[in-house]
């Protein structure tokens, strides 16, 4: 959890009562600092949670904790490195989005485009969660978006539905999710309904196993606050009982909501401002009490850096700058912002900026500014993302690192060794970790303590999965192709039988065994026939 759920969640536990379906306080990188703040706001806070309990109850706001949570779109090309400190000044992110999957309306899926074993097989997406862990951050699950259909939209039968969304909780260990509703996926009551029903059945079930889930709304707003369906989907999680941890409001693509001459970052404030209110009136139609600090703390704000969608709206530095002061002074639990993804110029070769990249921003800045000036805006224990190059997990005992043997069995790639070379792309195991290198290497150590990310030819993508082991090599039947001879001379396009596995020459060969252990295909003169 990040820090303002950690603070948010005491707050529930501190009162919880034998019916309240509430969080418990997770045990899951606390730090001491984090166990001496938890428990200062346990013991500030004698009565109220945010429970849905009765009319006199009222909802207080735990002590203010905040953090900066960006968004990263998983399935953009060219792939954005979240996990890796030398891309992303971000400590903790938020990935999306999680859709129906293509033909098969209760099946989740990243973006339509991988299923979850796709993700992990092809964007090695659980290694990397799993490096940002690694390194200390926090990592939520968004369902929805602008495009595609958020699960709930199309998958009608409730058991599935329910099914579909743990999926995705217990392969990410996600103790945060967020749901992004907007456009058809918020205009459904039926939609609204069975995601409250089925978000209500989730936490339940997590509590059972002895686990959290934070689970936050993203939600349009205009200068005057929520929309119309932002309300309805609010009062369907309030009235299934649901433990909101949040609502974010995305302070983006105003259009005509937009009063002349108003900046961006004065539009935004107004959306949260009345956004601050709308939960109040929220909760208390559903029978709970909600002060203005307590208001506030489930506030969350979601910026398009840049330019946005409507080509008159530009989210600049200056808008950046008066948005974080505005948070900071409210206390808002969450800032955010889409996306790290394009937290970059353009540059030259970019045609119309107007035209919104999924790569850039479209206005003129430094790498990284934005997410540079909203790192400010963390509070609590979290570790910082790592200086460039430096690997958090390395260590300078040389005795500490030997003594991590790796087992070829419960490895994914080779084994590093010191005596091979290794051209750019390959992956190796060392150390429990898994290493990609950049350029052709020989006996460069993957985990040797750098000053700077150029100094070594590994990039760390992250650890080795519990489970995993070497893919196995498909074999062909007997008599599929000729077997092997090392007295044949062979010339490319021949195929042969080698211990099960087929082959095809690349170039004339004559001795040269195939399938020999090397780390530069370009090598050998045989290559796998995988299909």
């Amino acid at each position: 959890m990040t820090p303002e759920e950690l603070a948010h969640a005491a707050a529930m536990s501190a009162t919880q009562g034998p019916h309240d379906a509430r969080r418990t306080e997770p045990t899951r990188h606390l730090s001491w600092l984090r166990i001496i703040g938890v428990l200062a706001v346990v013991a500030a806070i004698t009565v109220g949670s945010f429970a849905l309990r009765s009319s006199a109850h009222t909802a207080q706001a735990s002590a203010p904790a905040s953090s900066f949570m960006p968004y990263v779109d998983v399935t953009a090309t060219p792939t954005f490195g979240f996990e890796d400190a030398t891309q992303s000044q971000a400590t903790n992110v938020i990935l999306g989005f999680i859709v129906s999957a293509k033909n098969q309306p209760c099946q989740a899926s990243w973006g339509r485009a991988y299923t979850l074993a796709d993700a992990g097989n092809q964007l090695d997406l659980d290694r990397r969660i799993a490096r940002l862990r690694q390194r200390g951050g926090e990592v939520a699950i968004s369902f929805g978006g602008q495009a595609n259909d958020e699960l709930s939209t199309v998958c009608t039968d409730p058991a599935q539905l329910v099914s579909a969304y743990s999926d995705v909780v217990a392969r990410y260990s996600a103790d945060s999710i967020d749901l992004d509703i907007e456009g058809a996926d918020a205009s459904s009551p039926e939609a609204s309904a069975r995601r409250a029903d089925a978000m209500h059945a989730l936490q339940v079930q997590q509590k059972a196993a002895g686990r959290t889930l934070a689970v936050w709304l993203t939600l349009p707003v205009d200068p005057d606050g929520l929309t119309n369906s932002g309300r309805l989907v609010l009062t369907a999680m309030l009235n299934a009982k649901v433990d909101v941890a949040g609502v974010n409001g995305l302070t983006m693509d105003y259009g005509q909501s937009l009063p002349a001459g108003q900046t961006m970052a004065a539009a935004s404030e107004s959306a949260l401002t009345k956004l601050a209110g709308q939960l109040a009136t929220a909760y208390t139609a559903a029978g709970v009490r909600m002060d203005n600090e307590a208001a506030w703390q489930h506030v969350g704000a979601t910026p398009m850096i840049g330019q946005n969608d409507y080509s008159t709206e530009r989210f600049g530095l200056p808008d950046a700058e008066s948005l974080l002061a505005f948070a900071q002074q409210h206390h808002l639990r969450r800032l955010s912002m889409w996306s790290l993804n394009r937290d970059q110029s353009c540059g030259p070769n970019y045609a119309n900026v107007e035209v919104v990249s999924a790569n850039c921003s479209g206005i003129e800045q430094q790498p990284s500014a934005f997410t540079k000036a909203f790192n400010a805006f963390t509070s609590g224990a979290v570790i910082p993302a790592a200086t460039e190059g430096q690997s958090p997990t390395a260590t300078s005992s040389s005795s500490a690192r030997t003594n991590m043997v790796d087992d070829p069995a419960n490895s994914p790639y080779q084994i590093w060794s010191p005596v091979l070379p290794y051209a750019k792309a390959t992956k190796v195991v060392w150390h429990h970790n898994v290493y990609e290198a950049k350029w052709w290497t020989l006996g460069d150590t993957p985990d040797d303590p750098v000053a700077t990310a150029s100094d070594t030819p590994w990039t760390l993508v992250g650890p080795v999965l519990p489970g995993e082991h070497p893919a196995p090599t498909p074999t062909l039947k007997v008599g599929t192709y000729p077997q092997w001879s090392a007295g044949q001379t062979y010339v490319a396009g021949q195929r042969v039988l080698f211990d099960g596995v087929g082959y095809q020459a690349k170039w004339y060969t004559h001795g040269d065994v195939p399938g020999m252990v090397v780390s530069d295909p370009g090598q050998t003169p045989w290559e796998h026939i995988t299909n």
